[in-house]
């Protein structure tokens, strides 16, 4: 008998068939989320599970999930499902790190630049029918190359953006926790508090976890130390950034613009931000390349396979 596999949202098609040889489905996924009912008697008929960051795994999911010994997180962040109630259970939970750092970091760039030069603008223009040709003064944007990048947040995607940022001959100031080890990165690369990267970087860009101590850790007063010149850009997670005050800061000029790919109550958005030029919103696509996806389907197989022929899993988080 080969193992039962619940998947809460239809994979890329390499990824899929892959599972349909493998195991058993308890059903075939659709590419919609399912509801808080659906994914709980899905989970509580598998053996393992891939899940998405929209399934929201609380601790009572867990519990009666009696047969599920592998809770595979098809994403990098896994703030979606309850770990100590996951530990306490004994059910494993992995991820896919790696495997999309240099998918999202491109996507923060794309971002990053299409705020900066007025990218969405200028196309809607054009689409429009309204541009009427060459202007010194049309859709004047701001200079990239050589300014200073503010990244927070220097893990393996951090650092890609902090690679990409040599190119545009830009100063390049982080903050995390702790300092990276000197030894460890280039030494362009200078660690800053968070007030004060703030206070010197013409566009900051996001690329921590959400955590409890990072939920809101751009807010009023965070955004009210930038420069009115500066962007910012967030690739991470949407309630690391008190939504509410960046549309307020947006709206008084507190900064010049804003780039999101996620937002704090995804998919709605704060009833304002679609109405401000000044910002472009994508709808969570950091990961979103064909080999990014496919890869991060593998891996997750990769550890579910692990785990029911006893061996470790790859990924797990503790």
């Amino acid at each position: 008998m080969r193992p039962t596999l619940y998947i809460s949202r239809l994979l890329p098609e390499p990824v899929m068939a892959i599972v349909r040889e493998r195991f058993q489905l308890v059903q075939e996924p659709l590419d919609t989320l399912p509801s808080p009912s659906a994914l709980r008697a899905g989970l509580g008929q598998a053996d393992a599970a891939i899940v998405t960051l929209g399934d929201r795994i609380d601790a009572a999911t867990i519990q009666a999930a009696t047969r599920l010994k592998i809770l595979a997180n098809y994403a990098v962040g896994y703030n979606n499902i309850d770990l100590a109630a996951a530990q306490e259970r004994g059910l494993i939970v992995t991820n896919t790190p790696d495997v999309l750092t240099d998918a999202t970091a491109d996507l923060t760039w794309a971002l990053l630049l299409a705020t900066a030069r007025r990218i969405v603008e200028g196309d809607a223009l054009v689409r429009s029918g309204r541009w009427t040709g060459w202007s010194p003064t049309q859709l004047l944007g701001a200079d990239v190359s050589g300014k200073v990048l503010g990244i927070i947040g220097m893990g393996r995607i951090g650092q890609a953006v902090a690679q990409r940022a040599t190119g545009f001959r830009m100063t390049v100031l982080y903050h995390q926790r702790h300092p990276l080890d000197a030894a460890s990165h280039p030494r362009e690369w200078e660690y800053r508090s968070l007030h004060n990267l703030l206070a010197e970087s013409d566009i900051v860009t996001i690329h921590v976890p959400l955590t409890p101590d990072t939920r809101h850790l751009i807010g009023a007063r965070e955004l009210g130390l930038m420069k009115p010149t500066a962007f910012l850009i967030n690739t991470a997670r949407g309630p690391i950034v008190d939504e509410g005050a960046l549309v307020e800061a947006l709206a008084n000029r507190t900064i010049a613009g804003a780039g999101l790919d996620v937002y704090e109550e995804e998919p709605a958005l704060h009833q304002t931000l679609a109405r401000l030029q000044q910002v472009v919103l994508l709808p969570h696509i950091g990961s979103a390349t064909l080999q990014a996806r496919v890869s991060m389907g593998l891996i997750c197989v990769d550890n579910i396979l692990a785990i029911l022929d006893g061996r470790p899993a790859l990924n797990r988080i503790h």
